[in-house]
């Protein structure tokens, strides 16, 4: 392929029977202006068509279609060996990205030479910032701080709030710990030194594993709201949230127990384990009640 037309970023989607929420994301991906893009969907067993709409609709799209369900990780580093862009845009099927953010988040990498990744303001359907957008690393302390509830207490404090930093104006352009893969851009450069998405992560968690990794290989994660995106968060079935629940909470031993165990007593990485665990038994607990008297949970 000839330099000049090679992509300047490529979208890298990991869909699963997301149909209607795939084919609208990559219309407004599609429709980003002045930068050369491509995308590469990895379809993860679909069984609803997902992969022919694709190629129907968007037919330069690559789409690789899995026999069975990888998990986000496995399939996303699938993909990425597709992916020809100098930077590669981790984008979930029910995000629509705003028509001047990818080219905002390229241009920031452009001026940028120290930042690995980039991330959007990222917004849930009713306006408000979707939490995950701008993270801190979990350390034990902010899982304990969540536990007990003094983030929620305290979301603007420094220290009590600091994982999902509600102590830093979200109008501002600063560093931060860890986006979230729902959408984030990273430095292909980058990646291709400290490696991608580590297979030991099944659905969550190996965004923050990632960011945790460029940041030990000098590289800085930024926030920036100037470029925007929708996330339409999608209703599961319950036994999708169950799912969901018990990988969000795996993710996290599995995250505490490659980066910072080693540097926690043994009684204290117990402790870790017990809070983790422990959330997820009262997580389960609270939603099968509210389930059983007919709530939302």
């Amino acid at each position: 392929m000839p330099e000049q037309s090679k992509p300047m970023v490529t979208a890298l989607i990991v869909s699963r029977n997301t149909k209607e929420l795939l084919l609208q994301s990559l219309r407004a991906f599609y429709a980003t202006a002045d930068v050369p893009v491509e995308a590469v969907v990895v379809d993860n067993a679909s069984t609803d068509g997902s992969g022919a709409a694709v190629t129907a609709e968007f037919p330069k799209a690559t789409v690789l279609l899995e026999s069975k369900n990888l998990g986000y990780g496995r399939a996303a580093n699938v993909g990425l060996e597709r992916c020809k862009g100098r930077f590669v845009l981790l984008l979930n099927p029910d995000v629509t990205v705003d028509p001047q953010a990818v080219g905002r988040l390229s241009d920031f990498l452009l001026t940028r030479p120290d930042a690995g990744a980039v991330g959007p303001r990222l917004q849930m359907a009713d306006g408000t910032l979707d939490p995950t957008a701008r993270r801190a690393f979990p350390v034990p302390s902010t899982l304990f701080y969540s536990t007990v509830g003094l983030n929620r207490l305290f979301p603007r404090s420094p220290r009590f709030g600091r994982y999902n930093m509600g102590h830093v104006d979200a109008s501002d352009v600063h560093e931060m710990d860890a986006g979230t893969a729902d959408c984030l851009m990273l430095r292909r450069t980058a990646i291709d030194r400290i490696g991608f998405f580590d297979p030991r992560y099944f659905m969550f968690g190996e965004d923050i594993d990632l960011c945790y990794r460029l940041k030990l290989g000098g590289w800085k994660v930024f926030y920036l709201p100037s470029a925007s995106a929708i996330h339409h968060k999608r209703a599961a079935t319950t036994k999708a949230q169950r799912e969901a629940l018990y990988q969000r909470h795996r993710a996290m031993w599995t995250y505490h127990f490659k980066h910072h165990a080693q540097g926690v007593s043994a009684f204290g990485n117990g402790l870790v384990w017990a809070q983790i665990w422990g959330r997820w038994v009262a997580a389960s607990v609270r939603d099968s009640v509210m389930k059983s008297n007919g709530k939302p949970s």
